[in-house]
């Protein structure tokens, strides 16, 4: 690690030194592990002489976190804390952080501490050697197997219908360059799975494997229905595959339903068999009602999809912001920082 030991900020050395590490965690649940959480980020960046920020983002949580963030921002001056109107999810919230962020590299990481700010550095380095995206890939997940498991079969799904290569034990934690983060930052969509846009983007990517940590506080804020409303919702922005899958399927039953229409007319006509009347009548007309509802369903999940990106609505909405003033330079360049952000609330985070 020592080839990190110290920060290559930008800019004239006799200027205050730039930001060159930018922290994103976005906040819902598990308020106990936020001091924490500061306390061993800002060990880490002490240690390598980095130049930071932190931005915790209260997605409205119910359990008190703001409170615990501004508290946190009052107190420390590489804190800023942001507050959403509302609850507009994790995938959200860590776009209105990336929006809001000046540093050099971003590290997205998750507030529960599973993923390890002291792995940080371990990025970092391997970043240095050219990439531009370096993501963390978990050993050995912290999660309970049922998780695990449903991780993995949502993954695959998601590997298959978008043609990418999404690795079940890759997820937010990873560092990413000013580049890339500007380059999500300016895209006008509704949907931002942010693991699945960091795939697409391409750029120079790698991989590095980090340990996982047990959750510091609290349990998973996602229920079994908000995991498969999330699924359905990212498969349905990402790949046009079932649509297409639904076509062939149309063919296929067409092309069986035209073979057996020529087996039983031909079979009826040679006196071979008899064809049985209303059972295999009943069926088929179940069978193919049921298709013909499940692609109706599919279609409309579609037309919702697009009739959200036509409202063109925000995909958050920052309702305060806190931070303490440590000098004039750091006050002049929040000021422009949140004028950036109130932009962005309602331009690039659609």
């Amino acid at each position: 690690m020592d080839s990190v030991t110290t920060n290559p900020a930008r800019g004239n050395e006799a200027e205050p030194a730039e930001i060159y590490l930018s922290f994103v965690s976005p906040v819902y649940g598990s308020p106990q592990s936020l001091p924490e959480l500061r306390r061993r980020i800002h060990a880490v960046c002490e240690k390598y002489n980095w130049q930071h920020e932190i931005i915790l983002i209260d997605d409205r949580c119910p359990r008190g976190s703001w409170q615990v963030v501004e508290k946190l921002a009052k107190a420390h001056p590489e804190v800023t804390g942001l507050r959403l109107s509302r609850n507009f999810g994790q995938h959200s919230a860590i776009q209105a952080g990336l929006a809001y962020t000046r540093g050099e590299w971003i590290v997205v990481l998750d507030c529960d501490l599973q993923d390890i700010p002291e792995e940080t550095p371990k990025l970092i380095t391997k970043a240095l050697e050219g990439y531009k995206v370096v993501r963390a890939r978990r050993t050995q997940r912290q999660d309970r197997f049922d998780r695990k498991l449903l991780s993995k079969a949502f993954y695959g799904v998601l590997s298959y219908l978008t043609s990418t290569k999404q690795n079940p034990e890759v997820a937010n934690f990873g560092v990413y360059h000013r580049s890339v983060i500007d380059t999500i930052t300016s895209w006008h969509e509704q949907m931002k799975f942010f693991p699945a846009i960091i795939q697409w983007v391409g750029y120079a990517a790698t991989e590095v494997e980090v340990d996982h940590s047990e959750r510091f506080a609290g349990s998973s804020s996602y229920s079994y229905r908000k995991l498969l409303r999330l699924g359905v919702d990212v498969i349905i922005s990402f790949s046009d595959r079932p649509l297409r899958l639904i076509v062939a399927l149309g063919m296929t039953i067409s092309l069986l339903s035209i073979a057996v229409s020529v087996f039983v007319v031909f079979g009826g006509l040679s006196g071979q068999f008899t064809v049985a009347g209303w059972a295999t009548t009943m069926l088929s007309v179940w069978f193919l009602g049921g298709v013909i509802i499940s692609v109706l369903g599919l279609s409309a999940l579609y037309v919702g999809r697009i009739l959200a990106e036509v409202k063109d609505r925000p995909t958050y909405i920052i309702d305060e912001v806190v931070k303490q003033q440590s000098n004039a330079a750091d006050a002049n360049l929040d000021r422009l920082s949140g004028e950036k952000t109130r932009q962005k609330a309602w331009a690039f985070s659609r």
